[in-house]
């Protein structure tokens, strides 16, 4: 058996044994309860560099802080930050997805789309049509295939493009959406554990997804066109894996109108959205603020924007194509969308717990601080300590395919930890998601990896597991390549992740050393009311 045999299938033993994300926070609270009674018992402790607060170690089974989980419980789980925004955006966006707008802008791009520039239009179209959520696994790489095979070139290609996009591609896009909102989210909190003032926006990627979209598209073009197509050979297609009539039928004529009317709804938004800005007095721009921080009251708005312009698109969408007959079936799809969400809000619910225990217990910064100063004695180079962050990315989403889990686990170490290196929260967030991204078409355990190999079945009955790694592996030892690369350069170019937000991380002058806490956790008379919250219940915010 070869090497690569015995360790893909050690992978998959090891990934078969894991409990479910639920229950695997349920064990890292347990362990998280332990370390805090060892943490407390030790005195462990350290001093933050930003506020001058003295931090101590403190048991989770202090009355204080089992006051907190019980009596709190329900404000741990609704001041967890990614909760509110992740489901405003669903809001909207289930109305664009179950009027049709997303499968018909997909198709009409896709169906029309020459065929020398085929390969690269399908990739551009699975990053973006992250937008769609999971609809981009079930609509764009079948649907890719199917363009593949209508264009006289083999399925199993497009198949492998659309596969590669959707999936390899996750941090790609070209404008931030719900998994933005999702993962800086998390990363908000855990920045505050550093620097309660820290203020994180679902625009502070946007930069660099973009760039992994332009740094992504000619790989997978290269790969799909000139190493899987000729290595799957002339494809000769038979009666039972010809695309069908349907598969092939142009958009029609109330698609083509509904398309019509939400293009002139997004303008309509944009327009609004620049009316507002420009206002005298805008509520979206901070007069008093930096000239860099000045414009983000309009960067924390943009969930709302994509939430009521993914409302509105769709609802405009579902009048002109017919999908729409009242305002009934938007309030029917926006429930949909909520129920969808549900294996969400169950993980969401322990996940909260976990971070905002891991506040109370004090570990987080403590950890990060002395693991800082361990790092700092090594002195790496920046772009060194962000290629760790895509290794480790890399090797946990190996065994968890749920990105916001891992990133609910890490955050309150790796992001603080790094804000101390001064790198800033943004751009960890931006090596974890690259790490997250690459390996997601080479790893078996992934979720959609059956359904993918269910799609390849249909065009060639003998395609199984192996097959489907061996065309994907390719992709995926370019992806990481590349993603490690493009990380690097990012950081030593300095380049800016979003509009106002950097690589790296100056924090403000360091407050008046704090006295030593009395009983455990973050205090001092100097110690600024921000820096209390992070022990309060829930996670705060700014």
């Amino acid at each position: 058996m070869a090497i690569g045999t015995k360790v893909l299938n050690g992978i998959e033993r090891i990934g078969n044994r894991l409990p479910d994300p639920v229950f695997l926070f349920l064990w890292l609270i347990g362990a998280l309860i332990v370390l805090s009674l060892v943490g407390a018992g030790l005195g462990w402790s350290a001093v933050n560099p930003v506020t001058g607060d003295t931090l101590a170690a403190k048991s989770l089974l202090s009355p204080e802080n089992l006051e907190q989980l019980f009596i709190g419980m329900p404000s741990t789980l609704t001041d967890f930050p990614p909760l509110g925004i992740v489901v405003t955006i669903i809001y909207g966006a289930s109305v664009a997805e179950r009027a049709g707008l997303f499968t018909a802008a997909i198709r009409g791009l896709l169906l029309n789309a020459p065929r020398v520039i085929l390969t690269p239009v399908i990739v551009i179209a699975g990053m973006v049509s992250h937008h769609a959520s999971d609809a981009a696994y079930v609509v764009v790489i079948p649907l890719a295939a199917v363009m593949f095979a209508a264009a006289g070139r083999h399925p199993l290609a497009g198949l492998a493009a659309g596969f590669a996009a959707v999936s390899g591609g996750y941090a790609g896009n070209l404008f931030p959406g719900a998994q933005d909102a999702l993962l800086l989210g998390i990363t908000e909190p855990a920045a505050h554990l550093i620097d309660p003032s820290y203020s994180v926006n679902i625009a502070g990627n946007w930069f660099f997804i973009v760039g992994v979209v332009i740094v992504f598209t000619p790989i997978v073009w290269f790969i799909t066109d000139r190493i899987i197509e000729p290595r799957l050979g002339a494809w000769k297609p038979t009666d039972a894996t010809a695309p069908t009539t349907d598969e092939k039928t142009p958009l029609s004529a109330g698609e083509k109108r509904g398309l019509m009317y939400s293009g002139l709804t997004v303008l309509g938004m944009i327009a609004l959205w620049a009316l507002i800005t420009a206002l005298p007095g805008s509520p979206f721009v901070d007069p008093d603020a930096d000239p860099q921080q000045r414009f983000n009251p309009l960067y924390k708005s943009l969930a709302a924007f994509f939430a009521l312009t993914f409302f509105v698109s769709g609802a405009a969408f579902g009048v002109g194509s017919g999908s729409v007959a009242s305002h009934r079936d938007l309030v029917r799809m926006m429930r949909e969308g909520i129920v969808q969400l549900a294996p969400y809000l169950v993980l969401v619910f322990f996940a909260a717990h976990f971070v905002a225990m891991f506040n109370w217990s004090g570990l987080g910064p403590i950890l990060a601080i002395n693991a800082a100063e361990q790092l700092r004695q090594i002195a790496l180079p920046a772009p060194l300590l962000l290629i760790s962050v895509v290794l480790v990315s890399c090797f946990f989403d190996l065994f968890v395919g749920s990105a916001s889990a891992k990133w609910s686990a890490l955050a309150p170490i790796v992001v603080p930890m790094f804000m101390l290196l001064g790198i800033s929260p943004e751009m960890t967030t931006a090596g974890y998601r690259m790490g997250d991204s690459v390996t997601n078409i080479a790893t078996p355990l992934m979720s959609y990896f059956p359904l993918i190999l269910t799609f390849a079945q249909r065009w060639d009955p003998r395609f199984g597991l192996g097959s489907l790694m061996s065309t994907m592996l390719p992709y995926a030892g370019a992806f990481l390549v590349a993603g490690l690369t493009m990380v690097a350069m990012w950081v030593a170019l300095d380049l800016p992740l979003g509009p106002g937000v950097g690589v790296h991380y100056e924090p403000p002058p360091p407050a008046t050393a704090a006295q030593p806490p009395i009983d455990g956790g973050v205090s001092g008379p100097v110690a600024p009311p921000e820096a209390a919250a992070v022990a309060g219940p829930g996670v705060a915010t700014k």
